[in-house]
C-alpha cells in the first residue's frame, strides 16, 4: 500500500520500519529531518512537507499531543486539505475524545475516511511489532487497514464504528497503567524503609497475586530505580491523566484516584522531571518517604 507516515519519535519510528518491512511503500514527514533519514536509508520516501506525505491511500499520524495533530492535520496546507476524496487518515496517536470527534466530522465532510487507532505497548514492543492495537471505525474503512494494522502490532481490538470510542478505551487503559506506576512506587517505598529487598518483594508480587505484564514491564524499573533512556515521558503521562479526566467529567464520572495520579505527575514536571519516563512516580514516591 502508498502510505504516509507523519511522526517519527520513539514510538513512531519502530512502527514505520514495521510497515517498510512489511513491503509497504512508505512516505514519511517529521519535524526533525536526521529521524527522516534515518527512515530512507531504509527505502522510505522523505516528504518535505506535511502535504507531501498525504499522497496515499492512506496517512498514519504518531504524534504526541492533540495540537500537534491539530496542526498537521488543520493547518497550513496540512492533511485535511491535501489528502485525496477516497484516503483514511489513522491517527495512532493518544488524543482527547473531543479532538477524535473533530477529526471525524471534518474528514467525513471532506468525504476522506477516519480511523482512530491508538496503541499499548512501549518502544520495545513497537519495535518487535508487538503492539495492541485498539481500533474503531466504520467496518469498510477498517478492512483497508489490517494489514497495516497487523504489520505493526500483535492484535487489534475492534471496539466499533465510532472512532472516538477508541481513543477513550486508551486513556481509561493509561489511566490503570498510571495508578498502577503509583502504587507500585508506595509499596516500593514502604518495604524498602523497612529493609526489605525490593527485587525479593517483586518476585513475590509477580509469582503471586500480580503477574500481569504491566507489573513484570515496571515492577523491574521501579525496583532498580532506574530510569529508561527510551520510555513514555512523565509530561505526557500528565497530559493523558488531563485528558481522561476531561472524559470523565463530560461524562460525569467521579475518578478521584484519576485526580491524585494527575497531581503527582505535575509535581514531576514541576520539578523538572518532565522527561523521565512515567514511572518516575516510583522515585517520586521514594523521595516522598525519604529514601
Amino acid at each position: 500500500m502508498d502510505v504516509g507516515f507523519i511522526g517519527l519519535g520513539n514510538m513512531g519510528a519502530p512502527m514505520a520500519r514495521n510497515l517498510l518491512r512489511a513491503g509497504h511503500h512508505l512516505i514519511v514527514y517529521n519535524r526533525t529531518r536526521s529521524k527522516v533519514e534515518t527512515l530512507a536509508c531504509e527505502g522510505a520516501q522523505i516528504a518535505s512537507r506535511v502535504a507531501d506525505a498525504c499522497q496515499g491511500e492512506i496517512l498514519i499520524t504518531m504524534l504526541a499531543d492533540d495540537p500537534a495533530v491539530q496542526e498537521v492535520v488543520f493547518g497550513d496546507r496540512g492533511a485535511l486539505y491535501a489528502l485525496r476524496r477516497d484516503a483514511i487518515h489513522i491517527s495512532m496517536s493518544t488524543i482527547s475524545v473531543g479532538l477524535s470527534d473533530q477529526l471525524t466530522e471534518a474528514h467525513g465532510k471532506a468525504c476522506q475516511g477516519y480511523v482512530a487507532a491508538p496503541v499499548f505497548g512501549r518502544p520495545e514492543a513497537a519495535a518487535a511489532a508487538k503492539l495492541f492495537i485498539i481500533a474503531a471505525g466504520a467496518d469498510a474503512m477498517l478492512a483497508r487497514c489490517h494489514q497495516l494494522f497487523d504489520a505493526m502490532g500483535q492484535e487489534t481490538f475492534v471496539i466499533g464504528i465510532n472512532p472516538s470510542e477508541a481513543n477513550l478505551v486508551k486513556l481509561s487503559g493509561n489511566f490503570l497503567i498510571a495508578s498502577v506506576l503509583e502504587s507500585l512506587g508506595e509499596a516500593f517505598a514502604l518495604v524498602r524503609k523497612s529493609g526489605i529487598d525490593p527485587h525479593r518483594y517483586l518476585n513475590i508480587l509477580t509469582s503471586t497475586l500480580f503477574s500481569a505484564p504491566v507489573y513484570r514491564t515496571y515492577g523491574p524499573i521501579i525496583a532498580d530505580g532506574k530510569q529508561p533512556a527510551d520510555g513514555f515521558k512523565m509530561s505526557l503521562g500528565l497530559k493523558d491523566m488531563r485528558l481522561a479526566l476531561a472524559a470523565a467529567e463530560a461524562l460525569a464520572v467521579p475518578m478521584p484516584v484519576a485526580s491524585v495520579v494527575r497531581d503527582h505527575f505535575l509535581e514531576g514536571v514541576a520539578q523538572g522531571e518532565g522527561n523521565a519516563d512515567w514511572s518516575g512516580l516510583g522515585w517520586l514516591a521514594a523521595r516522598k518517604a525519604g529514601l
